[in-house]
């Protein structure tokens, strides 16, 4: 869930901690005091674009940040790891947005963030539906994703979408090569030319390296016993050696110690230093000896290493890029020799692919015609507990004249709110009451399949009456047994049902106008619900006391 939201200058709102707790919270408020600023922000979170003009007047940048806990982390994991980043720790995930007069930013548990990786991770994380939020259920594809969720059918979902997928490509493939044009004579030429220069060289990335220092060693060899060969010289035991003279030291140090044992700590290191330097005049002895000046095999590994420079200024900056144009080069070849032979075999996987592609589709299918008429009738059971008494509700699947991306059919919600009038789609329904209903009636049957934390409904009971609004917040109370909601309401009968009661209000402080965020308990909650209800008397309070004693 949600567990902190925190506000700075964001609109109206100076500074808000708000500490949300699980199951039904009420947000209520007179309008124009605040309310929309918590949806801006939550908005903010889910990734949308910031306007400039949100920052509260005066100050440079707004922030706003929000802690989530979460239950099964897995899918949130797999957006981070697209954008490079570690997975959640424990399940928590902290998002902030810092919107600037010049600049902003967004961060995932402190790592910056792009805009539209928070878009993706919003969308696992807060559905956030108000009176026009409801676009998504009025898409045909979401509708088919709601099915899928309600029929389980994720996995052929899957399954199919490969399949669906290795055959677009194919089909991509093939008409590549028959819009393809045939080569022409020189540039077959061309490409045999290149394909066999670089076979004939005979290639391995590996050499590379290996046949440059071999062939630094050979063209120096005689410098390399000059240098090697003079240096052991230098180290030498003859008179002008240094390890002659080392020699003589030995001799001053031991008569230095014969006089003063005590010495011995400063120059025990004596002893090592000579041994050293005799090892190293005996491996430049030998260095210098085994050193083979070898003329005829400096120059093979010239010429080796001048058809390596040919290859790379004609082909690729190293042996690697020559042998990945080589094989490209091969390639084309290939298919422009046997462009019949070819086509014939891309024919054949196409429809092999097709055939896969409908087997999978059918698998997937089956699943989604058994469970249209279970989800319709438990949308159609929700209706009617939200006022819709004698409405009907289908789910017509019809099939597609090609294979697309979310299967072989389509699938429309069909709703019809007064018998003896035909059922019409989502779509065509234009009041936003009855479209709110029907949204929170799917939201409700498909509670145990969606696995959003936070769902958040921002008037959706705009327009409804005194009864149904009390069933609409029934509704939000069920769903908040299975999810975190946060229901923003100008109606008592909703917002009595809630866990957890808050009120957004305007004051004036040091000539400033400011938004604040509180909770109301006990008296105080029924002041408010008095205050919901138009006020006036004890019979008011009364009707606040019983909507929260139901």
């Amino acid at each position: 869930m949600l567990n902190l939201l925190k506000i700075r200058n964001l609109a109206l709102v100076d500074e808000l901690v708000w500490e949300l707790g699980p199951g039904l919270v009420g947000v209520t408020g007179e309008t124009g005091a605040g309310k929309s600023v918590i949806v801006g922000a939550l908005k903010l979170v889910l990734g949308e674009r910031a306007d400039k003009s949100l920052i509260r007047t005066g100050e440079d940048a707004c922030t706003v940040e929000a802690v989530f806990q979460l239950r099964d982390a897995a899918e949130a994991d797999a957006v981070l790891a697209e954008g490079g980043l570690e997975p959640c720790e424990d399940g928590s995930l902290i998002v902030r947005r810092v919107i600037g007069l010049n600049a902003s930013r967004q961060f995932v548990n402190d790592s910056p963030v792009t805009l539209g990786l928070l878009k993706r991770l919003g969308e696992h994380l807060v559905d956030l539906h108000g009176p026009h939020d409801h676009q998504s259920l009025l898409s045909t594809e979401r509708q088919l994703s709601m099915l899928d969720a309600y029929a389980g059918s994720d996995g052929a979902l899957d399954t199919y979408r490969r399949a669906w997928r290795a055959w677009r490509d194919k089909i991509a493939e093939l008409d590549d090569l028959r819009s393809a044009e045939s080569a022409s004579n020189q540039e077959l030429e061309l490409l045999r030319h290149q394909v066999d220069e670089i076979d004939a060289a005979q290639l391995k990335p590996e050499e590379e390296d290996e046949i440059a220092d071999r062939y630094r060693r050979a063209s120096n060899a005689t410098r390399l016993v000059e240098l090697s060969a003079a240096a052991a010289s230098a180290l030498g035991v003859d008179e002008s050696g240094v390890l002659a003279r080392l020699v003589e030291v030995q001799r001053w140090v031991r008569d230095l110690e014969k006089l003063d044992p005590g010495i011995r700590d400063r120059t025990q290191g004596l002893e090592a230093a000579v041994m050293e330097l005799q090892e190293l005049e005996r491996s430049l002895a030998d260095y210098a000896e085994e050193l083979d000046i070898d003329p005829a095999e400096a120059q093979r590994l010239e010429r080796r290493v001048n058809v390596f420079e040919t290859l790379k200024r004609k082909y690729g900056a190293d042996l690697t890029a020559v042998i990945a144009h080589r094989d490209r080069a091969a390639a084309r070849l290939d298919a422009v020799e046997n462009r019949g032979e070819r086509l014939e075999q891309l024919g054949a996987e196409v429809d092999a692919l097709r055939e896969a592609t409908d087997k999978a589709g059918l698998t997937l299918g089956a699943k989604r015609k058994k469970a249209a008429p279970k989800l319709a009738k438990e949308i159609a059971d929700q209706l009617k507990d939200l006022g819709f008494k004698q409405s009907s509700f289908e789910l017509r699947i019809q099939a597609g004249r090609e294979p697309g991306a979310w299967g072989l059919e389509s699938v429309e919600f069909l709703f019809g709110p007064n018998p003896g009038e035909p059922l019409q789609p989502l779509r065509q329904i234009a009041s936003s009451g009855e479209i709110s209903r029907v949204m929170l009636a799917v939201k409700s049957a498909l509670a145990e399949q969606d696995a959003t934390p936070l769902m958040v409904f921002d008037e959706i009971d705009a327009n409804v009456g005194g009864e149904i609004a009390r069933a609409v917040g029934k509704k939000m109370a069920g769903l908040g047994a299975r999810h975190q909601v946060v229901a923003i309401t100008h109606f008592p009968q909703v917002a009595a049902l809630a866990a957890r009661h808050y009120v957004v209000e305007k004051e004036v402080a040091g000539g400033r106008t400011r938004s604040r965020l509180y909770p109301v308990a006990g008296e105080g909650r029924i002041a408010e619900l008095v205050r919901m209800l138009g006020g006036g008397g004890e019979s008011a309070r009364a009707m606040a006391a019983s909507l929260l004693a139901d």
